[in-house]
């Protein structure tokens, strides 16, 4: 839950680290990555609104060097969109339909009627690409909650700012000389934004930092002397977004958002049953060795206890211990449990010096992390030198490049991922106006809309990049202008190819055995009493059609989907004999 015309598109290169030799060398760090975006949105047809433009946030400390990311070439700045271009209202033409039209509308009327949800709001939206009439509107301009369809906006802004083949890069860099093999000072992990660090594209999830140790290593590095610092202050703000469930803040799709992330910021508990009465139970983290705090305050018992004393595993806010609490009795299953981590920058040193220390690097310091901008030797300071007063510059000992933001983007949308969509919204704000937090993402994806697509912003506003946030806005017109902007885009195939595929049961199995399968493709959209699908299909008779569906305050979101499935299968059936003449494409 974006910008200029496609051939004058920015495509940011991330630069490495270069230290010059002698005393006065200078150092320059430029062009690390943005952040990324969060959850649903909707889309609308015609020109649309966006509204919240909210201010950039981003702090750095009193008088610091602000290290400037620096274009390809042809990157040219973003101009904020006019005042005139964010105010205009659109309207969706009907105008007189065909027949077959009307019966269109018809059955659609009946399925959104025969839910018999009276207080339901929906906006709703159907155009032909083709043709460019519409085939069907209902409250099409209605701002309404879009769950996870704002993803499609942060794709689609994404694709247009870093374009499909951007990298995010991680470094392992360090402040102080090699002496007999021994760095004679911290190494920092440094991360830009990859939300990638884990096994979902790698053997297992250790791989790359394995990668890293190997080059140290082959470079002739046995040990550190200092300490190993996991950075993550290239993210500005806040981890979580504030509009958050805060129910929500221990499960995989609320996982805080780091600019260094390892294992998509989760962890596995095993909780054991001990061998004998009354002793606390076993517990494993998988990945071991996680470093993160447990308070460990559950007992074995000899039989299972009533459903008040179970064994359960809690934590009520980021910043403390995970508990573990209740009983499990002997001989009993193990109990498992995923839950987020609160430090990732943290979580990641430290599997990063347990992969060291088996590669024969001994670290010996401490594992600790930077967490504000004052504690990292990058951050806000572009330039090293002796008259500057920051010590030793840097000096890159190895290097990461993330899969192709093509193949993250894939994750965003048929996984619905919402840790890689805020990565991505948090990047484009660092690349597009110097600022990587949620607000300057978004501020990032008014531009796209306003300057990009050309629609109207007035009754859009984005708080996260992922649509998880409750307090998103916009309307199926929105989402159709931004589905037709993207069709006749360059990036068309790259977008295309991240949506996915109905009857599909490895991305949206819904819709199986229909005429909708393999054929429409749309991003689903859930939170409570919310459910949207946007996408495209193709008609009965070849025409390409652009469709939202937005639905608020809903008894039941599975119904809900019901309805949806039924509108996108009757799209697919829809045929026309005036069609006959179009070329379809």
């Amino acid at each position: 839950m974006m910008d200029t015309p496609a051939e004058a598109r920015p495509r940011l290169r991330p630069a490495s680290v270069t230290t010059a030799l002698g005393l006065l060398a200078v150092v320059v760090l430029a062009a690390l990555p943005a952040v990324a975006q969060r959850e649903d949105t909707d889309a609308q047809a015609g020109p649309q609104a966006v509204a919240g433009d909210r201010a950039p946030t981003g702090r750095r400390p009193e008088g610091a060097v602000r290290a400037a990311p620096l274009p390809r070439p042809g990157l040219r700045a973003e101009e904020p969109p006019s005042s005139d271009t964010a105010t205009v209202a659109a309207t969706v033409k009907l105008g007189a339909p065909d027949p077959e039209v009307e019966a269109l509308r018809r059955s659609i009327d009946g399925v959104l009627r025969g839910s018999g949800w009276n207080r339901a709001r929906w906006s709703v939206l159907a155009v032909s690409l083709d043709r460019g009439d519409t085939l069907y509107a209902r409250d099409a301009h209605e701002a309404l909650a879009p769950a996870s369809n704002i993803k499609l906006i942060t794709t689609a802004a994404a694709l247009h700012y870093l374009g499909p083949d951007f990298r995010y890069p991680t470094y392992v860099l360090a402040n102080g000389p090699t002496e007999g093999g021994v760095i004679q000072g911290d190494v920092v992990l440094y991360g830009t934004g990859d939300p990638a660090l884990s096994d979902r594209f790698y053997p297992d999830e250790t791989e790359v930092f394995r990668s890293l140790a190997v080059r140290l290593r082959e470079a002739g590095i046995a040990g550190i002397a200092g300490d190993l610092v996991g950075d993550g202050t290239y993210f500005r703000g806040p981890t979580v977004e504030a509009t958050w469930d805060p129910r929500d803040l221990n499960e995989w799709f609320a996982a805080p958002v780091s600019a260094l992330s390892f294992n998509e910021n989760m962890i596995a508990l095993r909780v054991e049953a001990a061998g004998w009465v009354g002793a606390p139970p076993r517990i494993q983290t998988l990945p071991a060795g996680a470093g993160v705090l447990i308070d460990n305050a559950a007992r074995t018992v000899a039989s299972a206890p009533d459903r008040s004393r179970r064994l359960a595993i809690i934590r009520e806010s980021h910043g403390e211990p995970i508990r573990v609490v209740g009983e499990i009795s002997l001989g009993s299953r193990d109990v498992w449990r995923e839950i987020t981590v609160s430090d990732p920058p943290h979580y990641a040193a430290t599997i990063f010096r347990q992969v060291l220390e088996e590669e024969g690097i001994h670290v010996y310091g401490r594992v600790r992390s930077a967490g504000d901008p004052d504690d990292s030797i990058l951050v806000d300071r572009a330039v090293w030198g002796p008259g500057f007063g920051y010590g030793a510059a840097p000096r890159v000992l190895a290097e990461h490049r993330s899969p192709p933001l093509s193949q993250l983007l894939e994750v965003v949308n048929k996984q619905s991922h919402n840790l890689y969509a805020e990565s991505v919204l948090r990047v484009m704000g660092a690349t597009v106006v110097g600022d990587a937090s949620f607000e300057g993402g978004v501020e990032a994806t008014r531009r796209f809309l306003a300057n990009a697509v050309r629609t109207h912003t007035g009754v859009f506003e984005q708080i996260d990049g992922s649509g998880l946030s409750a307090e998103n806005r916009a309307s199926a017109g929105l989402f159709v202008e931004l589905l037709a902007y993207m069709a006749e885009s360059e990036l068309w195939e790259d977008f295309w190819g991240t949506l996915p595929e109905a009857g599909n049961r490895r991305e949206l199995p819904r819709m199986y055995r229909s005429s909708a399968a393999g054929n429409l493709r749309a991003k689903t959209g859930t939170i409570a009493r919310v459910s949207a699908l946007t996408g495209v299909v193709r008609s009965a008779s070849g025409e390409r059609i652009a469709f939202s569906i937005l639905a608020n305050d809903v008894p039941s979101t599975w119904r809900a989907k019901n309805l949806e499935d039924r509108i996108g299968i009757r799209l697919a059936e829809f045929q026309r004999s005036a069609a006959d003449s179009l070329t379809p494409r």
